[in-house]
């Protein structure tokens, strides 16, 4: 055996390791869900229930894609794609979101995907989310990924594959910047839990002409939904997008579940992260990033410029108006002034998607 040196190194070292092997074991509300997990799992095998796969909207570049979905277990006979509900189809409209919250997730799983010529296997994490990244060759477009656990379950994923043509990307916030739900924000996991039908959320005026008046001027504009809300209301956010008529594309949201660090993860810290992965995945591309001032929106962004300045296009923010501050964060101001407009990058705000639009016209960013 070789002779320890340099031993106040490596104590340091040693402490270290330790410090991070804390750091990485999980908060004792994660450790207690796994053990409900694994409980509620085992009896629900012997009840011959099987996986089921939700799929997510995925994306990507021509060489490499981000694909996303969801294991979860259903009772014996349910269709493969019993959690894979079309957005068109109004029947299923009907169906209350709190069965989206009540489903029991299969955790660690493992997750065949076809795509292309290709055929991958990828493990789901503790909480039976699959976020795969995949080296794999496609043209521009829109593609399906065909997911299964099991031969006899397979569902098809959405891909949107990004062009090395495009210039322009589109990154936007959902509640109170495409949508508002007027409830506070302690309530929002209960309202989209439980409310009935879509019609119960308002769309913010202008916005959809908004992105779609964006989505003409750029004929490769990939756009991306980030929010804080769980993966729980994926299928209730894709319809409410697709029947106000705005633009499809995939939705980047979190697990609200416990973590290595507490009861629930950071939604800034989600938004900076997946806004990294962007910029990751789409390295030439520069970003029409929009939000609200109701919440912390204007600081994500702004420190998303600082890193970045050469990729972001412009900021726009919806202004909300007294009431809409009052339930979003307690007071009737801005929880985080936006920057004035005469800084770099561009930041712009409105009341509304007219405003914006306006905005941007006046400030020549889309032709008038």
């Amino acid at each position: 055996m070789r002779p320890l040196t340099g031993l106040p190194s490596a104590r340091a070292a040693l402490r270290s390791v330790r410090a991070a092997s804390e750091t990485d074991r999980p908060h004792w509300a994660a450790r207690l869900e796994d053990v409900k997990n694994s409980t509620v799992g085992r009896a629900l095998r012997r009840l011959r229930w099987e996986p089921r796969l939700q799929p997510f909207h995925g994306y990507g570049s021509t060489e490499k894609v981000r694909v996303l979905a969801k294991v979860l277990y259903a009772s014996p006979g349910t269709p493969a794609d019993f959690h894979d509900q079309p957005v068109h189809d109004m029947r299923t409209m009907a169906v209350r979101g709190w069965r989206n919250f009540a489903s029991q997730v299969v955790p660690d799983a493992t997750v065949h995907i076809l795509l292309g010529d290709q055929e991958f296997a990828a493990r789901a994490d503790r909480s039976g989310i699959l976020d795969a990244t995949l080296e794999v060759s496609l043209a521009p477009g829109r593609h399906e990924a065909v997911m299964w656990t099991i031969p006899g379950n397979e569902v098809t994923a959405d891909i949107d594959v990004v062009g090395p043509d495009a210039e322009i990307g589109l990154v936007s916030d959902i509640d109170d910047t495409v949508m508002v739900t007027l409830l506070p924000r302690p309530l929002l996991a209960f309202w989209n839990a439980f409310v009935l039908h879509q019609s119960s959320r308002q769309v913010v005026p202008g916005m959809p002409m908004l992105y779609q008046r964006l989505a003409r001027e750029h004929s490769s504009l990939p756009v991306v939904y980030l929010s804080t809300g769980a993966w729980n209301v994926f299928p209730v956010l894709k319809r409410f997008l697709y029947k106000n008529g705005y633009p499809d594309g995939p939705l980047l949201l979190t697990d609200w579940g416990p973590t290595n660090t507490g009861f629930f993860r950071s939604g800034p810290d989600h938004k900076h992260r997946s806004l990294e992965h962007l910029v990751g995945a789409f390295p030439g591309l520069r970003w029409i990033l929009v939000g609200d001032d109701g919440q912390h929106d204007p600081s994500i962004y702004a420190d998303f410029a600082d890193r970045h300045p050469e990729l972001v296009e412009a900021v726009l923010i919806r202004q909300l108006t007294e009431p809409e501050q009052l339930l979003a964060h307690g007071t009737r101001r801005p929880l985080e002034p936006a920057a004035p407009g005469d800084v770099s990058p561009l930041t712009l705000q409105a009341s509304d998607g007219h405003g914006l639009l306006a905005e941007l016209e006046r400030t020549g960013v889309v032709p008038s």
